[in-house]
């Protein structure tokens, strides 16, 4: 069994001989605050803060300090320090938000992150290769496989759409609005501005969910459709936004026939061969109905009848359209174009 545990700010890393030291650098600085507030048996005042010789300028005045302390707090925040505030404006590190409790891995576990985590580090589609293997590294499980396995996560333009990913991603981190152009499904190609909250993969594709500003509501792009993405530079130091409390990137994260403004009830059959694959395949969407046959009904939004009718083929056989008509009939005819053109 291998102990896993994330190495923990001591107690003891602070002690009064760093107090006398004038510090100039804001790294060491922000390396200072943290070591201080964790440290600390109990919350400290932000006056205590300026006196325990964390490196602000002495002769700096009060706004100033202020200012200071505030941008280190929120960089230490962004880092993953949860720095807490009493009723009484006294600061100190919640440890159960800041640092990951040790969790315990047999070998067989061991094994299988290096093997994914191995083929996902040689995929030129996956953007946080470096980030990954960073991250395998501190765990401490042993070397990747020499000769691993590699995934083919993205279907189309592998490269550039990490590239897209890793710059969006980059922008949901700090919190700084995002410009790009973009295409849409009609060919129609325009220029968006964005406060990205989050970036996901499905289907070979990586998108992107953020609040529009012109539109002022949340879209999903994907992100092989855009070119051209600016990160906001004007405060490269302060968010440009908050993400709204509750969001879940998952509640946005539609199929590809559920994409556009139409909305329309739609139902597709999985025979009994198919049923068991209904949950997974659906994705948590609509309403999965088992009737007495073995076979399960799905129902479920769709904006698209042709697109309805193209998931169902890709996700068959056994998976038949039952409504509307114009999807059923889209299903029909995709088939017999099929079949003429190879019989």
């Amino acid at each position: 069994m291998r102990r896993i545990a994330t190495r923990r700010l001591s107690q003891s890393s602070y002690n009064r001989e760093d107090e006398g030291r004038a510090m100039v650098s804001p790294h060491e600085r922000l390396v200072n605050l943290a070591l201080y507030l964790a440290s600390r048996t109990k919350p400290v005042s932000i006056q205590e803060c300026r006196d325990a010789g964390l490196g602000y300028p002495a002769d700096a005045d009060d706004a100033a300090f202020q200012r200071m302390f505030e941008r280190d707090k929120d960089a230490l925040r962004a880092a993953g320090i949860a720095i807490v505030v009493d009723e009484d404006g006294r600061y100190s590190v919640d440890p159960d938000q800041s640092y990951a409790a040790e969790i315990e891995l047999d070998d067989a576990e061991c094994a299988t992150i290096r093997a994914l985590a191995a083929a996902l580090v040689n995929d030129p589609s996956f953007p946080f290769a470096e980030d990954l293997a960073v991250a395998v590294a501190k765990m401490d499980l042993g070397p990747f496989p020499d000769e691993p396995v590699r995934s083919n996560l993205a279907v189309a333009d592998p490269g550039r759409q990490s590239a897209q990913a890793r710059i969006a991603a980059d922008a949901v981190s700090r919190r700084k609005r995002l410009r790009f152009g973009y295409t849409n499904a009609r060919g129609e190609r325009k220029r968006h501005e964005v406060e990205p909250y989050g970036v996901a993969f499905r289907r070979g594709r990586w998108y992107l969910v953020g609040r529009d500003v012109e539109l002022n509501e949340v879209r999903v792009y994907a992100l092989l459709r855009a070119d051209a993405l600016e990160v906001e530079t004007t405060h490269p130091k302060n968010p440009d936004f908050e993400v709204p409390e509750g969001f879940s990137i998952e509640d946005y994260l539609v199929l590809p026939f559920q994409i556009g403004s139409e909305r329309f009830d739609a139902a597709a059959l999985f025979g009994p061969s198919a049923a068991w694959r209904a949950p997974a395949a659906t994705e948590g969407k609509g309403r999965l109905v088992p009737r007495h046959d073995g076979s399960v009904l799905w129902e479920v939004q769709a904006a698209s009848p042709r697109a309805f009718a193209a998931w169902c083929v890709a996700n068959g056989p056994g998976v038949v359209p039952r409504a509307p008509e114009t999807a059923v009939s889209a299903y029909r005819t995709g088939l017999e174009e099929v079949a003429a053109r190879h019989g």
